[in-house]
């Protein structure tokens, strides 16, 4: 009898520690609201996968930082990308539509670069956008916009520390700035994004895991499916992007002998 009444004991602590410890999970929109302000960010490291029916490879990985406004909005990314076609590649952008500003590193660019330069500056609009800067596989959810995880937790099913769901494009677009900035989103608008979001104790993304399918696009993607896995840490830490050294830095390219092709700004 003892040994029964000490098991159901030690079960009955079990069960209410993990009552506990998802209760102590704090309101995801609240906390994120208490971490943003201007100057303040979030590091993050990213695989993404690309599957074409039984065939699955990692296609690349990305670490990196966003610095948001105030409203969660990225005001500036410096991020590194690893494993595509043409090696290590660098960038750095400043806000994703007219009057921003972008710098690449590395990857194809390498070979239209003049002696002693090591970044390419642009302005033009359509090459601001995020996908345009970091690939058409990245992440399409921002979970530092207060209006995009409100819809994510309402679209989705809570059980314990995660969130699973699934949102369209159009959907997305609405509620999110980083969303309207994807090239995708005017291709499929109807697509589906399906997504799980993991919490930490502090109410606050941990990982955020989406996946979607290519239906209309261009035609080396059309029918393939894109599984993104976004880890996060540091939220609300101190951010400062700066521009690289202007010593170093050119909006020139040189393509067929010639090293004054660049792009309106």
């Amino acid at each position: 009898m003892r040994r029964l009444i000490t098991t159901l004991v030690a079960c009955g602590a079990l069960l209410a520690g993990t009552a506990f410890a998802q209760a102590e999970i704090k309101d995801p929109v609240q906390a994120l609201k208490a971490v943003l302000a201007s100057g303040n960010g979030v590091r993050f490291t990213e695989t993404t996968t690309l599957l074409d029916g039984a065939d699955e490879r990692a296609e690349r990985r990305r670490t990196g930082t966003f610095e948001f406004d105030a409203g969660g909005h990225v005001k500036a990314l410096d991020v590194t990308t690893t494993g595509g076609e043409y090696g290590r590649e660098r960038v750095i952008g400043f806000n994703h539509d007219i009057g921003g500003t972008a710098y690449r590193s590395g990857g194809l660019l390498t070979q239209w670069l003049r002696k002693g330069k090591t970044w390419w500056k642009d302005s033009h609009q359509m090459h601001l956008w995020h996908t345009e800067l970091l690939g058409y596989d990245e992440q399409l959810v921002n979970p530092a916009e207060p209006a995009t995880l409100a819809a994510l937790m309402k679209n989705g099913r809570r059980s314990g520390d995660t969130v699973t769901g699934a949102i369209t494009f159009e959907k997305l677009e609405q509620v999110s700035r980083w969303a309207e900035h994807a090239t995708h989103i005017g291709w499929e608008e109807d697509a589906r994004l399906d997504y799980t979001v993991t919490l930490s104790p502090s109410g606050l993304v941990s990982r955020v895991q989406s996946t979607f399918t290519f239906a209309d696009a261009l035609d080396e993607l059309t029918g393939k499916t894109v599984h993104v896995e976004t880890r996060y840490q540091q939220w609300g830490g101190k951010v400062s992007i700066k521009a690289p050294d202007p010593r170093r830095t050119t909006s020139e390219l040189c393509i067929e002998g010639r090293c004054n092709w660049r792009l309106p700004g």
